[in-house]
């Protein structure tokens, strides 16, 4: 009966670690959460506001530059990661994907290629 016991426990232990090892293996290869956001509409207690993924060139990770999105708008859109968002507006994220991965946790820095 204890052997049997003490089966049970081992493969609970081995299951369990196998688990926690799948999810940290799978966040560290996933991309971070991303929004697209115009860095010209800081405000302060909201943070930047959402706009269309259209804006964001998904070919580049650094500066897109102004994109026209009306006769006579334009917008500064860039991706935002990791960020809070609320109400259409994005906050304490950060514009570099590298840091976004660095940060996601479990072994995750530096464990990564450096694409670019």
């Amino acid at each position: 009966m204890a052997e049997t016991r003490r089966r049970l426990r081992s493969s609970t232990v081995v299951l369990g670690g196998m688990g926690v090892l799948a999810a940290a293996l799978s966040a560290c290869g996933s991309d971070p959460d991303r929004r697209c956001v115009d860095r010209d509409s800081y405000e302060y207690f909201n943070g930047y506001k959402i706009v269309a993924d259209k804006n964001c060139s998904s070919s580049s990770s650094y500066g897109k530059g102004r994109k026209k999105t009306g006769k006579t708008k334009s917008t500064n859109a860039d991706w935002y990661y990791d960020a809070d968002v609320s109400g259409g507006y994005a906050d304490n994220g950060t514009f570099s994907r590298s840091e976004a991965v660095d940060r996601g946790g479990f072994g995750c820095s530096g464990s990564g290629s450096g694409g670019g």
